[in-house]
């Protein structure tokens, strides 16, 4: 009768779930709507769907029940009832590799092809490791934590000391399994900011001097920014974005990191800024640019099932004029700092090609930054300088 009870709650969630919103936040107001469901029904439903999602659109015209408990398998180091129901004699491999859990799905499912999973393939970067990406969306990505090098080992051993598993990437860095209750663990948010791997190394071309005056264009809640003033604290900084609720959210991480000297300003990059930024020259420019979150999806696996093409062509046009508005406010000589979390060559690599085409801006440096490798986030950064003229 449990399989049937768990076979039930997955498809009613499934049915209700039409991409419109990330999935953990449909979950968030979908268990509310829900109150009789127990933790243990919220837990495998949540487990289920995220399973589900990860499989792309590998073997799309096999049944739903039998994808997810082939996407369950793949997905995860613990049995479910899925597995013991439709697979069985491959219980008692639910430890292997995901290589090694592969190689038996498509021996058993000859129509399984990884290249499936990422429908999107043709519009990758040609600096991606494809098998190696494909892969990593079977894996859960860790949460990382920046945290400042004096309470390392005091962060390090209160997580021990709460049985946290806990990887030491440098100084700075921590990786924890995603999850993680940080704000019950570590209640002193000053020493420490949430920011995934591949983002804190986006830090190594910024290059900001003292007394720099930098805009962080496109802030969002601030990370950038935050990265930026942990690099050289003595930078002087405006933060702008176009929605404000964002901007009142940043000043709450900005106060418990002690950042205490910026301004801010509600812009839309899209139109005409002049009359609020004429006076403006900046040493540094951080564009975070709007993109579709691409090398974010092992986080939310959904968008595999859900993205569509044509959005690719709208984020790079977006990103074109985003960064034709801006760099007339930057000085010659200065960085133009171009990020995308996105793995499509359209939102990077041909973004660059337009501007160094379109505008006095040469290119110093460009990376993909590939986290499918390290459970993170995968991004994309170039150091663009502006010219004379």
């Amino acid at each position: 009768m449990r399989i049937e009870h768990q076979i039930r709650s997955f498809e009613q969630a499934f049915e209700n779930y039409d991409g419109k919103l990330p999935l953990h936040r449909f979950l968030v107001g979908y268990f509310k709507q829900h109150k009789q469901m127990g933790s243990s029904d919220r837990r495998w439903v949540t487990r289920y769907l995220y399973s589900y999602f990860r499989l792309g659109k590998a073997l799309k015209n096999e049944d739903r029940l039998l994808r997810l408990a082939i996407a369950d398998f793949l997905c995860n180091q613990t049995i479910s009832l899925m597995i013991t129901q439709y697979l069985p004699d491959f219980a008692d491999q639910i430890v292997l590799p995901v290589q090694a859990k592969i190689v038996l799905i498509e021996d058993r499912f000859p129509l399984f092809d990884l290249a499936d999973v990422f429908p999107f393939e043709a519009d990758l970067s040609d600096t991606i490791v494809k098998t190696d990406f494909l892969q990593s969306f079977f894996i859960q990505p860790d949460l990382f934590i920046r945290v400042l090098p004096e309470e390392h080992q005091k962060i390090v051993g209160q997580l021990i000391k709460e049985e946290v598993t806990v990887r030491e990437i440098s100084e700075y860095t921590l990786a924890l399994p995603n999850g993680t209750k940080l704000e019950k663990l570590i209640p002193e948010a000053k020493f420490y900011q949430v920011q995934d791997l591949s983002s804190q190394k986006t830090g190594e071309l910024f290059d900001p001097k003292p007394y720099d005056y930098w805009w962080d264009c496109c802030a969002a809640s601030g990370g950038k920014s935050l990265l930026l003033h942990s690099i050289e604290p003595k930078i002087q900084l405006l933060v702008s974005d176009v929605r404000e609720n964002s901007l009142h959210n940043l000043d709450d991480r900005f106060l418990s990191a002690g950042l205490k000297k910026y301004q801010k300003k509600v812009l839309d990059l899209l139109q005409n800024n002049e009359l609020e930024m004429h006076h403006y020259e900046f040493d540094g420019i951080i564009l975070d640019a709007p993109c579709s979150g691409s090398g974010t999806w092992g986080r939310t696996p959904e968008m595999l099932y859900h993205f569509e093409t044509y959005k690719i062509a709208y984020f790079s046009n977006l990103q074109q004029s985003i960064a034709s508005n801006v760099v007339k406010y930057l000085k010659p000589g200065k960085p133009l700092i171009y990020i995308t979390c996105s793995v499509f060559k359209e939102e990077n690599e041909r973004v660059i090609d337009y501007l160094i085409n379109r505008l006095p801006l040469k290119l110093e440096s460009m990376e993909t930054i590939k986290g499918y490798n390290d459970k993170a986030d995968t991004m994309f950064i170039a150091r663009l300088i502006r010219q004379e003229g």
